[in-house]
């Protein structure tokens, strides 16, 4: 909990009460279906939710903003940044039933009433949404080419409706299609701890 309130000083009290509840809760649930490493449990929120809420460093999303968690796994980044954004609106998709299932239990184990879990495959989503946020789903030209539907025409930040993605590594290829476009961001611009280095916030606007 001190990493999140080094670089998110502003949460509430209720929003410190959801984060600190998640240990517990992906513990829980990680003993019966592992959905995080064993290992990298120890490290939930460095690895997991700090960086989920990344995004939120990136854009702070207006009130009334509809995101879709496209791959979502076992809720990340969709649940972190649920939290982070209480008045925005999150559906949480992933083709891994046994995955959602944490997920959901995870979202009403803090009582999050802005966002939901969904069993389904991002080719069956028909819904619009300003943002397509995804933590190293795909390359980005596959997932560029499956959400476009996805986006809303209609804009509702200052910064255009499109993809946001977390990625780590050289990422030259796969932003090569949209050079002219794409936006790259290091994490390590927000964050001091060296598992930062290297990591990055992938922008798509659609």
């Amino acid at each position: 909990m001190q990493q999140l309130l080094k670089y998110f000083p502003q949460l509430s009290d209720t929003q410190q009460q959801q984060y600190a509840a998640l240990d517990a809760l992906y513990r829980e649930w990680n003993a019966k279906i592992n959905v995080i490493s064993r290992k990298d449990i120890d490290h939930l929120y460095l690895h997991h939710v700090l960086h989920s809420m990344a995004i939120g460093k990136f854009v702070s999303f207006k009130s009334g903003t509809r995101i879709l968690d496209f791959g979502t796994g076992g809720g990340f980044p969709g649940i972190p940044l649920a939290i982070l954004f209480p008045e925005c609106s999150f559906r949480l998709i992933d083709g891994t039933g046994k995955k959602i299932r944490v997920a959901q239990a995870v979202i009403d184990g803090v009582g999050l009433k802005n966002c939901q879990a969904v069993h389904q495959r991002g080719e069956e989503e028909i819904g619009h949404y300003d943002f397509v946020v995804s933590r190293a789903v795909m390359p980005l030209p596959d997932l560029a080419k499956m959400v476009r539907k996805n986006i809303s025409s209609r804009q509702h930040n200052a910064l255009p409706n499109g993809i946001i993605c977390l990625k780590g590594g050289n990422l030259d290829a796969e932003l090569q299609p949209f050079r002219r476009i794409a936006e790259q961001s290091e994490l390590s611009r927000w964050f001091a701890e060296e598992w930062f280095r290297e990591k990055h916030v992938i922008y798509l606007p659609m």
